[in-house]
Formats: C-alpha cells, sequence, structure tokens
C-alpha cells in the first residue's frame, strides 16, 4: 500500500514538472510574439492555453483524491497541498502569458519603441529564468535555493517599473506611441506579476520542507506609482 502511495506522489510531482515546462515555453512563445509582432505565434500560445488549464485541474482532482482516500499525514500532506498551490500559480502564470499574446494582436501595427521593447526582453529572459529556476527548486525541493529565488524578486520589480517609467515618458513626447506605450506598461506588469507568482511557490517550497507558512518578499514596483 505503501508503495503504491508513493507512486501515487510521484507521479503528482512529475505532472507539476511537465505543467510547469509548458508554462515556460508558453512565456517564451509570448513575448517572442510581442517583440516581433508575430500574430501567428500570438495565436498558438492562446490556442495551447487549455492544456494548461487542464493539466491544473487534473493535478487538483487528483491531490483532492489523495487527501480524502489516503489520508496522508505530515510530509506527505505537505507534498500534495504543495503541488495543488503551486500548479494553481502556474496556471495564472499561462493566463498572463495568454494575455501578452493578446496584446500583441490587438496593438499590432501601432508605432513601437524599440528600446523599450528591448528592455520588455530583457525582463521576459530574466522572469524565464526565474520560472526555470524555481523549477528546479521544487523538483529538489530544495528550500535555499527557493529564498535565494525569492530574494532577487526586487530585480524584476525595479525593470518593471522602468519599463512604465520609460513608456510614460514616451506618451507625453509622441502621441502617436500612447496605444503601443499603454501595452508596454501591460506586458511588463503581466511579467512583474508572473514573478510574483516565482516567489508564491518558493513560499510553498518553504512550505513543504519546513511546514511553515512564510512571506519572502513584500516588495512590488505598483506601490511606486
Amino acid at each position: 500500500m505503501r508503495k503504491t502511495f508513493e507512486s501515487e506522489l510521484d507521479a503528482l510531482h512529475e505532472g507539476y514538472i511537465q505543467m510547469s515546462m509548458n508554462v515556460i515555453e508558453a512565456i517564451h512563445m509570448a513575448v517572442k510574439a510581442f517583440v516581433n509582432h508575430d500574430k501567428e505565434l500570438a495565436k498558438q500560445v492562446i490556442e495551447n492555453d487549455p492544456l494548461i488549464n487542464q493539466k491544473e485541474s487534473q493535478l487538483e482532482k487528483r491531490s483532492i483524491e489523495l487527501i480524502a482516500l489516503q489520508q496522508p499525514v505530515s510530509s506527505d500532506l505537505r507534498k500534495i497541498i504543495t503541488v495543488m498551490k503551486a500548479s494553481a500559480d502556474l496556471e495564472r502564470m499561462g493566463d498572463h502569458a495568454v494575455s501578452i499574446a493578446k496584446s500583441t494582436i490587438r496593438v499590432k501595427g501601432n508605432k513601437r519603441t524599440f528600446s523599450i521593447e528591448e528592455d520588455i526582453a530583457n525582463l521576459s529572459e530574466i522572469v524565464t529564468n526565474r520560472v526555470e529556476s524555481v523549477a528546479e527548486a521544487f523538483i529538489q525541493y530544495d528550500e535555499e535555493k527557493a529564498k535565494k529565488i525569492a530574494s532577487k524578486d526586487k530585480e524584476i520589480d525595479d525593470l518593471a517599473y522602468s519599463i512604465y517609467h520609460s513608456s510614460i515618458e514616451e506618451m507625453k513626447q509622441d502621441n502617436e506611441i500612447v496605444l503601443g506605450a499603454t501595452d508596454y506598461i501591460l506586458v511588463s506588469g503581466y511579467l512583474e506579476r508572473i514573478g510574483d507568482y516565482v516567489t508564491n511557490i518558493c513560499e510553498w517550497i518553504v512550505f513543504l520542507r519546513t511546514g511553515e507558512i512564510v512571506e519572502l518578499n513584500t516588495h512590488n514596483y505598483i506601490d511606486r506609482k
């Protein structure tokens, strides 16, 4: 019975890792589509989103079943709760990737500012690397790595705020950039929130290891607007 339960836990863990890979790909594709003005690639992100939603639903369903049927205690229960909560955060990251893709479709053809788009590309690379890193931390149940990832969230917030500020300045100087710059603000905000969900997952990793619910980061660039 114990061996079967452990196999089910491993399958749950593997399902989460597969979902995280799907989300990482969605973020990559969404930002690439936005920066390259690639409407077709943006449509792929939107079309692929139901798969991410389905995987999150399956993980939640299986987690609830394991809790109800196996009545796990202590570390096993924390593993199940962590997968269930962290997969919900992944699903929300996927939603933000879709929002970025929709911005690409909506503003295609508007006047753009390449320097800001370069900053958005840099921000997306940082955010995607953090999503990849937190996936690795989850695989390894690495509490210290999770704390280190969360401690760097301010870098994402600062760059997102810089894009916000630059976009506002561009709007003041050129009326034709208003629509494009508005989407720069939106996209940088979506990326910043993906970074927040990375921190959430870090907190769930700490919970898994210690049983304590902690808040690893309270900084947010939106507070400075």
